[in-house]
C-alpha cells in the first residue's frame, strides 16, 4: 500500500499534465498541440523551470525563498545597464562602456554573481542568525525590488543589441530548432538533478530537510548546506534576470513580479513537501511545464486575464492542500 501511494505521488503530476493537454487540445481544435505552440509553451516555462529548480533545493531543506522574482529584476537590470552604459557613480566612470562581446559577458557574470551574493545574504541570516526563511526572504524581496526602482529611477534599460537578445530565444536564438532558454533550463535541471542524486551535498540537503537535528548529529554542517542552497537559488535567479531581459529586450525593475509563487507552485505540484525532506527535479520540471501549459491554454481558449489569475490561485491552493493531505495520510 505504501509503495502504491508513492507511485501515485510520483506519476500523478505527469497524468495531470497529459489530461490538461488533451483538454486544451479539444477546446482549441488541436491548435494547442501544434509544434509551434508546444515550443512556445516550453519557452514560456523556461524561466519558471530554472527558478523552480533552485526553489526545489530550498524547499527540500524546509525553507522558502520569496525573493527570487525581485532578485531576477534587480540582477537583470544592473547586468543590462552595465552592458549598455558601463558604471558611473558620482560623475566618475568606474567601468567604461564595453564593446558588444565584453558587454554580454559582463552582463551575464555580474547578474549571476549579484544573485549569488544576495542568496548568500539570505542563507547567512537564516542559518547563522536563526531567522525564519519567510521573514528573511520577504525582507530581501522588498529591498531588492526597491533597489531596482531606485537604481533605474523606475525606467527600463532598452535598445539591447540583437546578439544579446538571442539569449532569450529571439530571432536566431535557437539551437536545433529549440529556443536557447529551453536549452538553458534543460542544462540547469540536469546539473541540479545530478547534484541531488549523486553527491554528498545532495544527500545532505535531504538530510537537513528530513531531520535537521539528526543531520547535525551525523556530521552534516547544517549551516553550510542552508547557505549553499540559498546561494544556488540566488545564482539561478540572477541567470533568469539575464534570460528574461534578453527575451523581452530590456532590463526592467517591474520584471519578475509574482514569479516566486509560480516557482513554489511548480515545486509543490511536482511532489515536494513544504515541510522539507521530500522533492525532486523531475517533478518540479513537469510542474513548471504544467503551469506554463495552463497559462498558454487559458489564453488560447480566450479566458479573461482576471479569470486566469483565479484559476492559477486555485491550482496553487489545491497543490498545497494536496501536500498537507498526503503528509497526514502517510502518518496514518
Amino acid at each position: 500500500m505504501a509503495m502504491s501511494r508513492l507511485r501515485v505521488s510520483r506519476y500523478s503530476i505527469a497524468l495531470y499534465l497529459l489530461a490538461l493537454t488533451v483538454f486544451f487540445a479539444v477546446l482549441t481544435d488541436g491548435r494547442f498541440i501544434e509544434h509551434r505552440n508546444l515550443l512556445n509553451i516550453l519557452l514560456q516555462s523556461a524561466i519558471n523551470t530554472i527558478l523552480a529548480v533552485g526553489m526545489t533545493l530550498v524547499i527540500i531543506t524546509g525553507g522558502i525563498d520569496l525573493s527570487v522574482g525581485s532578485v531576477l529584476a534587480l540582477c537583470g537590470l544592473i547586468g543590462t545597464d552595465l552592458m549598455m552604459n558601463g558604471l558611473v557613480l558620482g560623475g566618475r566612470t568606474l567601468v567604461p562602456k564595453p564593446d558588444l562581446a565584453t558587454g554580454i559577458v559582463l552582463a551575464v557574470v555580474v547578474s549571476c554573481l549579484l544573485g549569488t551574493l544576495i542568496g548568500w545574504w539570505n542563507g547567512w541570516l537564516i542559518a547563522r542568525w536563526n531567522i525564519a526563511p519567510f521573514i528573511v526572504t520577504l525582507a530581501t524581496m522588498t529591498i531588492a525590488r526597491g533597489t531596482a526602482f531606485v537604481y533605474s529611477d523606475g525606467k527600463p534599460v532598452g535598445n539591447l543589441p540583437d546578439a544579446f537578445n538571442r539569449l532569450g530565444g529571439g530571432t536566431g536564438g535557437e539551437v536545433l530548432g529549440v529556443p536557447i532558454p529551453v536549452w538553458i533550463a534543460v542544462l540547469v535541471s540536469l546539473c541540479i538533478l545530478i547534484l541531488l542524486r549523486s553527491t554528498h551535498f545532495g544527500r545532505s540537503v535531504y538530510a537537513v530537510g528530513g531531520n535537521e537535528q539528526a543531520a547535525r548529529l551525523s556530521g552534516v554542517d547544517v549551516a553550510k548546506v542552508k547557505i549553499a542552497v540559498y546561494m544556488l537559488s540566488g545564482f539561478l535567479a540572477g541567470l533568469c534576470g539575464i534570460v528574461q531581459a534578453a527575451r523581452l529586450g530590456a532590463g526592467d525593475p517591474k520584471y519578475g513580479e509574482m514569479y516566486e509563487l509560480n516557482a513554489i507552485a511548480a515545486v509543490v505540484l511536482g511532489g515536494a513537501s513544504l515541510a522539507g525532506g521530500r522533492g525532486g527535479v523531475g517533478g518540479t520540471v513537469v510542474g513548471a511545464v504544467l503551469i506554463g501549459a495552463l497559462d498558454n491554454g487559458l489564453v488560447m481558449a480566450g479566458v479573461s486575464a482576471f479569470y486566469q489569475k483565479v484559476v492559477k490561485g486555485v491550482v496553487i491552493l489545491l497543490a498545497v492542500l494536496g501536500d498537507v493531505w498526503q503528509r497526514r495520510h502517510n502518518k496514518t
